[in-house]
């Protein structure tokens, strides 16, 4: 008998297929990466539910797919990806399958942060203005035309990874030198392969000041759905623009409104040429702009799906899911919404991780949940040697009206004990 048909879920995490498997049993097909098994503390899918294939090869991932499908008796309905990195493949397999996904060239205009900046401004949509850079004198003399802070960074990627401010012209020179030395170390990481090249193409472009806001929207039909909206907490600690944690919901100046902000959701979506797709936003308010920094066709990541599940009861990662099966969605807007941060852990130095305690830290009253990723043996590089090994998991805490959240922040970071030799 045939099986149900799966939707195909391109490039994940470990812990993301864990998570699938246990809220959509059955409903999904893995292609995975071969190191992210092996380095998994997750338990190993079954057989016929996980494909492992060099997701770099995207010939090779279409016939490995496809004997698979043959093997086991089933067929695809949907394509889903939650990871930057591997977006461009889904877009081909979307293709190669005639499954609806954002096409190969959506995915590349989001992916290019210069196109996806040239592309708003052609819209008259805000954007930080950027250029692309080759030497330390372009940096230098980019800094110099705009008289002041600029941000230097890959022209893709995620995060804040090898993204730095500076402040002047030396730093300018010095940083354009560190991303250059960043790029030709992740020559084998597919977030980063394309730009590993001995001249690679670097973003410049202005600093802008403000409150940083993440939300995820729904486009499809000509409209546009809100399914969050956060406020960044960025680190005073650590590499530039690092998120030390998330508040939702993240309210908005009183001259930004809702409907002017699924506007231009809308606009900046079609811009960049995506018509259905859940895309995740980073943006700025600036004198009562919206300005435009970066869009994926993908829910945010990091501790935000945790976060969702907490505030709104909402599975982003099943929402997904069901999206790409083309099912009706379910969003859950609460009105009455008590605040909620998601706080990311970060380790302050390198070494082998010997100890995590959490016990003062799980007796204060605002914590609510509490996700540790790392075990004692683990290996800490610090940024910009690596950025994903100093991170050790998030919490979930719903901050009381004593204080700034900030503080309340940096307040629960001092009640983990974190031994590092």
């Amino acid at each position: 008998m045939p099986r149900e048909p799966k939707v195909l879920v391109v490039g994940t995490t470990a812990d993301y297929i864990d998570w699938i498997r246990s809220s959509c049993p059955g409903r999904a097909v893995f292609l995975t990466d071969p190191k992210v098994r092996r380095q998994a503390q997750e338990p190993c899918p079954a057989a016929a539910e996980e494909i492992l294939c060099d997701l770099s090869d995207y010939d090779r991932s279409r016939q490995v797919i496809q004997g698979h499908l043959d093997q086991n008796g089933f067929r695809l309905e949907g394509v889903a990806c939650y990871d930057c990195e591997s977006m461009e493949l889904a877009a081909h397999l979307g293709q190669s399958y005639d499954l609806p996904y954002p096409s190969i060239q959506a995915v590349n205009n989001c992916r290019n942060k210069f196109l996806s900046k040239t592309l708003w401004q052609a819209n008259d949509l805000h954007t930080p203005k950027a250029r692309i850079i080759r030497s330390e004198t372009e940096a230098a003399h980019f800094f110099q035309e705009f008289g002041g802070p600029c941000v230097l960074k890959p022209l893709s990627g995620s995060g804040s990874e090898l993204i730095y401010r500076c402040d002047s012209i030396p730093e300018c020179e010095h940083n354009y030198r560190e991303i250059r030395i960043g790029l030709t170390r992740r020559g084998d990481n597919r977030l980063f392969r394309s730009l590993s090249a001995p001249e690679p193409d670097i973003l410049a472009e202005e600093f802008i000041a403000g409150n940083e806001y993440s939300c995820d929207f729904v486009i499809d039909k000509g409209r546009v759905e809100i399914i969050r909206i956060t406020r960044k907490i960025i680190s005073s600690e650590g590499p530039f623009g690092t998120a030390l944690g998330y508040l939702l919901p993240g309210i908005l100046p009183a001259e930004t409104d809702e409907p002017e902000l699924c506007q231009t959701l809308f606009r900046s979506a079609a811009a960049l040429g995506l018509e259905r797709a859940i895309c995740m936003l980073d943006f700025m308010i600036d004198h009562g702009w919206i300005v435009l920094l970066e869009m994926a066709p993908r829910p945010g990541g990091d501790c935000l799906p945790f976060l969702l599940r907490h505030s709104f009861h909402l599975d982003v990662l099943k929402l997904l899911l069901d999206f790409s099966r083309q099912r009706p969605l379910r969003l859950n807007r609460i009105s009455e919404l008590r605040p909620s941060v998601g706080l990311r852990l970060h380790a302050r130095q390198s070494g082998i991780l010997k100890k995590v305690d959490s016990h003062h830290l799980q007796s204060d009253a605002r914590l609510r949940e509490i996700h540790l990723t790392r075990q004692p043996g683990h290996l800490i590089k610090m940024p910009p040697d690596d950025y994903d090994s100093w991170l050790l998991g998030h919490i979930i805490f719903e901050p009381d009206g004593d204080s700034e959240v900030e503080s309340q922040c940096l307040a629960l970071l001092d009640k983990l004990i974190v031994e590092i030799e």
